[in-house]
């Protein structure tokens, strides 16, 4: 019997066999087995399932960030999708030159060094844990602490540029040596956003309302090749950990008011 056992047997019965407890302990093990069946179809069906679904984030990566990706695969992620306000920083980053290249260059140029500059950009992005909103042409903007909560959300942003521009360094020195010159500039802004999706049936994106992308927009507009523009709340909020210098007060364009704004030098 124990030999039995051990070779999957579920049961016995010992002479003289009555016919009423065979039949019942063959229905049990007939109920067992379809019990056993109906679970091993049930987890194949969830193992099929869960494959989908992450074959769909493979699939949405490729177009969205991580982060979105992941939201849009996942149900609680429609509350989040649908509007929510929470403190974001921004950052925006562009090329200097760059309007003056494209007049100048055959498309195909053009075309090779934005990928270029986006795959390098990409990298830093992943690597410090931001939502890319949107690439256009050389214009990128990211933020931070949203859809994931990101308590450093901050330093995240700082440390993402300052990798941006020391990457920068290496591939304008090839640009160099291919005739373009080009620079890099950064403008980063802390502050409260409206988020979720946005566009039309068929064609949304993840974005970002409110005044604090206004602001990161026009410090990177005004940031010079190499500078790092922190709006004041930014700065505070990472004095820390950086070395800046003062720029002074910039008359921004749609700003009512002047912005005094720092310039990241180093990490500390």
């Amino acid at each position: 019997m124990v030999r039995c056992i051990e070779l999957g047997a579920t049961d016995y019965l010992t002479k003289p066999i009555n016919p009423a407890i065979l039949a019942a302990r063959i229905d049990a093990s007939l109920a067992a087995k379809r019990l056993h069946d109906l679970e091993q179809e049930s987890l194949e069906r969830q193992t099929a399932l869960n494959r989908t679904i992450e074959r769909q984030k493979q699939e949405l990566s490729r177009f969205l960030s991580p982060q979105v990706a992941a939201l849009v695969s996942s149900p609680e992620g429609e509350q989040l999708l649908s509007g929510h306000r929470r403190e974001i920083t921004v950052a925006f980053c562009d090329l200097r030159g760059f309007t003056a290249f494209a007049e100048q260059a055959d498309p195909e140029e053009i075309f090779g060094l934005l990928a270029e500059y986006h795959r390098m950009m990409g990298g830093a992005i992943v690597e410090h844990g931001g939502t890319l909103e949107h690439f256009a042409g050389d214009g990128v903007m990211i933020f931070f602490n949203d859809p994931v909560p990101q308590e450093d959300h901050v330093e995240r942003a700082v440390r993402m540029a300052v990798a941006m521009r020391d990457r920068f360094v290496e591939l304008s020195s090839l640009w160099h040596h291919r005739g373009y010159e080009l620079g890099f500039g950064v403008g980063i802004a802390v502050g409260y956003a409206t988020l979720g999706r946005i566009g039309f049936e068929g064609r949304h994106d993840y974005g970002a309302i409110g005044n604090v992308t206004i602001l990161a927009s026009r410090l990177s507009s005004q940031a010079q090749a190499g500078q790092i523009l922190l709006s004041p709340r930014a700065q505070m909020m990472i004095e820390g950990i950086v070395e800046s210098e003062d720029i002074g007060e910039l008359t921004l364009k749609g700003l009512t008011r002047p912005v005094q704004a720092t310039n990241v030098v180093a990490l500390r």
